[in-house]
């Protein structure tokens, strides 16, 4: 089971990438993200009152205040990744996204020491942080003609820019603090509990979102723009959902994580079947660095 719940999890995750790709890329839409947040708080909404009232998980005002620090990193890391599917490709805002392990890995190191961390986990290490750089230098130096003649096939142009490859390197950051500051809430909260009290935020926020964009802004909803944005978001909570099971079975975590952590790859391929993006071979081999670098650390994520 734990195989079939690793490859959900692989395949939700990257398919909640893909959605949420085509629900925020029109640079028309400036509350794209917003309505992103919207979506995926209503299914995580959704999801906590079944884990409440059917799973019998404990919640209380105390348990979501313990965990607001790490539930607002996460959620304000998701909200830059969204914002910044507008600016850029998928198939290099996920593996930039995903090197936040890595990060975690410098951190802990800088906050515990060395330890138990192997010189393979520190090559890994390696890997990614080079190869999100690599990838910065690629996206800075590209010539604008050559850009634009590798996109013309996906029929959407994105302009060279600072922003485009500082919005994941954002989400990175964040997404790696609140993992770093997860580790260390966890040792005070019972993980279910945790994982509600995160969902019920998002929730609140979402609400927060609808209010500004639908009361405040008038925006309107239309189905076929907002279709992709709700898929994702149960892409995003399924995912979420057999990530935790499959992780649970101890015996096979050593093989389950690499399987789960090598998603970002799925979403290098769904971007370019389905979004036809084309990359650089630079492009390719900075994510292949980071690629292999993020699975070598799921190896170890025991």
């Amino acid at each position: 089971m734990w195989f079939w719940l690793s490859l959900a999890a692989l395949i939700c995750w990257s398919g909640s990438d893909l959605f949420s790709k085509l629900g925020c890329q029109d640079a028309r839409d400036k509350y794209s993200h917003l309505k992103m947040v919207m979506a995926v708080g209503l299914v995580m909404g959704l999801h906590a009152a079944y884990e409440v009232f059917v799973g019998g998980t404990v919640i209380n005002l105390t348990v979501m205040l313990t965990y607001l620090p790490v539930s607002a990193l996460y959620i304000l890391s998701m909200a830059m990744g969204y914002l910044g599917l507008r600016y850029i490709e998928l198939s290099i805002s996920s593996p930039i996204c995903n090197s936040s392990g890595a990060l975690v890995a410098v951190l802990v190191l800088a906050t515990d020491g060395l330890g138990s961390t192997s010189p393979l986990q520190l090559a890994a290490v390696g890997c990614v942080c080079v190869g999100v750089v690599a990838l910065g230098i690629t996206e800075a130096r590209e010539d604008d003609d050559l850009r634009a003649a590798r996109q013309d096939a996906s029929n959407h142009h994105y302009a060279k820019s600072w922003i485009a490859i500082t919005i994941p390197v954002i989400y990175c950051l964040l997404d790696a603090l609140g993992t770093f500051a997860d580790s260390r809430v966890l040792m005070t909260l019972n993980e279910d509990s945790a994982n509600v009290a995160y969902e019920l935020t998002f929730l609140l926020v979402g609400i927060g979102c609808a209010i500004y964009v639908l009361g405040v802004k008038k925006q309107k909803l239309i189905v076929r723009q907002e279709t992709p944005k709700y898929i994702g978001a149960v892409c995003e909570t399924a995912g979420q959902f057999a990530y935790i099971y499959a992780i649970a079975d101890q015996a096979h975590v050593a093989l389950a994580a690499p399987i789960i952590s090598a998603y970002c790859v799925a979403s290098v391929l769904w971007s370019r079947i389905f979004l036809k993006e084309k990359l650089s071979a630079r492009h390719y081999a900075a994510i292949a660095l980071v690629v292999v670098g993020i699975v070598i650390l799921g190896i170890f994520d025991v």
